[in-house]
């Protein structure tokens, strides 16, 4: 049922997105209708699914290494409380720099190839794995904190079997809108500095006022983007299933 109100929900702005056009005769190098776009990108096919692959490679290492990180450095932040003072401020600087500024450092340090898109999504993405899952460490139930102190279990222990399995739903929390933003870094990195990627074959397509084929790459980032959310959210509900 919920798919099945999606999926409405989308053929309904496509309708009215192809009765605005035609009635109000805007040109299709201003905006092209769905129907113009959807044949652009089966005509063009072969050329998305080769520019396609670069960017979910990028997208799928860039958020298995954010979380990773972010899973490490909220753990640290829990157990050394030290690390907590010096790495919060870190974590909030990296935040308030604007992606497109540090885009083409990044470029110039790691070069034009998958590394810089790479570290530019881990960037995007490892404070709200790290915000998420450090908030459901620090708020444990207490009553579960007082049956460890009183069975003696050491801190590491109480953070690892106590802390860290209540903290998973909020880490799955901040999973979630890790892999929803996940292919803005990669696509933002391939806008900065490329060879290859869909963020690169759009740059090409602005520039040749080709925007039916803009369109259809944008088309393929959501379906991508959808898919990988709905794959990440129905392995975390299996995985976390408190």
């Amino acid at each position: 049922m919920v798919i099945f109100r999606g999926i409405s929900s989308v053929l309904i702005l496509l309708i009215l997105w192809q009765l605005c056009v035609t009635v109000f005769n805007v040109p299709s190098y201003i905006l092209p209708t769905p129907l113009n776009v959807l044949f652009v990108g089966y005509a063009r096919k072969s050329l998305i699914a080769q520019n396609l692959y670069p960017t979910i490679l990028e997208t799928l290492l860039g958020l298995l290494f954010g979380c990773v990180i972010g899973v490490l450095v909220a753990l640290s932040m829990s157990l050394l409380k030290p690390v907590r003072h010096w790495v919060m401020p870190l974590l909030l600087i990296s935040q308030a720099l604007p992606t497109f500024a540090i885009a083409p450092l990044l470029v110039i340090w790691f070069g034009y190839g998958i590394a810089s898109k790479i570290i530019m999504t881990m960037i995007m993405l490892f404070f709200p794995v790290t915000n998420a899952f450090f908030d459901g460490l620090r708020n444990t139930p207490r009553e579960y904190l007082d049956a460890a102190h009183v069975m003696g279990s050491t801190r590491f222990r109480t953070v690892m079997f106590i802390r860290v399995p209540a903290a998973l739903p909020s880490l799955a929390t901040g999973i979630r809108l890790a892999t929803a933003i996940a292919p803005i870094g990669a696509v933002v990195g391939e806008w900065v500095g490329s060879s290859r990627g869909l963020g690169f074959l759009m740059l090409n397509a602005h520039a040749r006022m080709q925007i039916d084929l803009m369109f259809a790459c944008l088309f393929v980032i959501v379906l991508m983007s959808l898919f990988l959310y709905f794959l990440v959210d129905k392995m975390l509900s299996y995985l976390i299933r408190w």
